[in-house]
């Protein structure tokens, strides 16, 4: 059985794109937890089991390639199944005074970690996992109403590109809809408890 050492390009390259056009394309669907892993065995939408087996610290991203015969024209695919993450735009803040851009900041901060949610700043935005239902996560954003900040669902896939492995592994790492639980404590505050894997 082969082992898939190394991903040979890209479907969304555009060379890629070109050379893949109505080639018989088998995909490996992944899971968030498994595309943070760099050896693992995955079973793709044909039913066949694959060994990948990358470098260490390799990062995978959507439609990584892991093979492709040009006489065949036959390609293996990674694809990704990411949950979205809620991104949280805090670039108004630049034109408020110190003073105001403490308080919103604190607000903020106070308001995800009374949830329990981990959170990645990146630049001007807070990017904070999916750990329980959309509505939950929007309710909490909508009760706390703090001034000058805008936020939004982005599709994990969109927004795993700009973030470091580490960076990944709060945002993807077994913190999923399916495995989270929301409860009240005594304040009547929601809270998210996701189980790490």
């Amino acid at each position: 059985m082969e082992i898939f050492t190394e991903i040979i390009g890209n479907m969304h390259q555009h060379d890629w794109q070109h050379r893949l056009e109505g080639a018989d394309v088998e995909s490996i669907f992944l899971d968030q937890w498994t595309a943070q892993k760099s050896r693992f065995l995955a079973k793709s939408d044909a039913g066949v089991e694959y060994p990948v087996a990358l470098k260490r610290q390799s990062q995978i991203a959507d439609g990584d390639i892991l093979s492709y015969n040009p006489e065949t024209r036959k390609a293996l695919v990674l694809r990704l199944n990411l949950n979205p993450v809620l991104k949280i735009d805090l670039s108004k803040l630049k034109d408020k005074t110190p003073e105001e851009i403490i308080r919103i900041s604190v607000e903020l901060g106070h308001a995800i970690g009374n949830q329990h949610w981990p959170a990645v700043v990146k630049g001007t935005c807070v990017y904070v996992p999916l750990t329980v239902d959309r509505k939950v996560m929007l309710s909490v954003m909508e009760t706390h109403n703090i001034d000058s900040i805008s936020y939004e669902f982005e599709e994990g896939k969109e927004v795993i590109p700009y973030m470091a492995p580490h960076e990944i592994r709060v945002l993807f790492g077994g913190a999923s809809h399916g495995n989270s639980h929301v409860h009240t404590d005594h304040h009547g505050h929601v809270h998210a408890d996701a189980k790490i894997v």
